[in-house]
């Protein structure tokens, strides 16, 4: 009974045999069609997050050089490359191979966007307490705006860059031990970074509180931070989720193909 109810179907015309799947075939194509688009439009923003990840890493290379934070920056521009071709594959919907290598990209896409997510949301939590203890040390060690040491010179970097002064503000270098830097009667000046740019005569001493940056350091640092990884993380969880639904789209194609070929099989071929 079953060997002549397939000997019906065969003898069907093709087109009859996709009858039942061309809607959903129809849905695949225009569904891959537009998320090709989408790939290519998430290109460049994907790039842009991790090219702005490796920048702050090395501008703050001291404050991060244990924390391998260009990691999280190279998989993002790495990501932003792979979406080009897995765009292109997503309209070559008619060519048959492109759908492999399509859900193969997919899949390598997918496993570098959830250890990206997952990086950036360790970064978020863990690195503010070691900034904070990297930055208190370095201010304890300053050694002068004009001293060739690394940490001194990564202090007033960040001072600059950030518009800030200390790590939770002014008042840090009150604490910090006297160092070689400190005039005999200048025992609560600020180093010249914590100087406002407009004021050429900037003092450093603490009478004149208007000169000087008097936010800490410390929140813009993960201020800025937390806007980087909160941006790759947002690019990653959308990314995921259309790629999902692109892996959707191309399973639908792979699993009526098959059926779909058989076009040998057609009365005109067999009298």
């Amino acid at each position: 009974m079953k060997r002549a109810r397939c000997v019906r179907v065969l003898l069907l015309p093709p087109s009859l045999w996709c009858s039942d799947s061309s809607g959903l075939r129809i849905f695949a194509r225009f569904l891959l069609g537009i998320l090709a688009f989408v790939f290519w439009s998430a290109a460049a923003p994907m790039a842009f997050g991790g090219v702005f990840v490796i920048q702050m890493y090395k501008n703050y290379s001291y404050l991060f050089q244990e924390s391998f934070l260009f990691l999280p920056g190279w998989l993002a521009v790495a990501a932003a490359l792979i979406l080009l071709p897995t765009g292109v594959l997503a309209i070559c919907v008619s060519v048959k191979g492109s759908r492999y290598w399509q859900g193969a990209l997919l899949l390598i896409l997918f496993c570098l966007e959830m250890s990206l997510a997952v990086l950036a949301q360790f970064y978020t939590t863990q690195m503010p307490s070691k900034m904070k203890r990297t930055m208190g040390y370095l201010v304890q060690q300053y050694k002068g705006p004009h001293s060739q040491d690394p940490g001194s010179r990564a202090v007033d970097v960040v001072q600059r860059e950030l518009q800030c002064c200390g790590v939770e503000n002014y008042t840090d270098w009150l604490k910090a031990e006297a160092a070689s830097w400190h005039l005999p009667a200048e025992d609560t000046c600020v180093p010249e970074s914590c100087c406002k740019e407009k004021y050429s005569q900037c003092r450093r001493d603490l009478g004149h509180l208007e000169q000087l940056f008097q936010e800490g350091c410390l929140k813009k640092l993960e201020d800025h931070l937390r806007f980087v990884m909160l941006y790759v993380f947002s690019c990653c969880t959308g990314l995921s989720v259309l790629e999902l639904l692109a892996g959707v789209g191309n399973g639908i194609l792979m699993k009526h193909q098959p059926l779909c070929d058989f076009r040998i099989l057609e009365s005109s071929t067999f009298p």
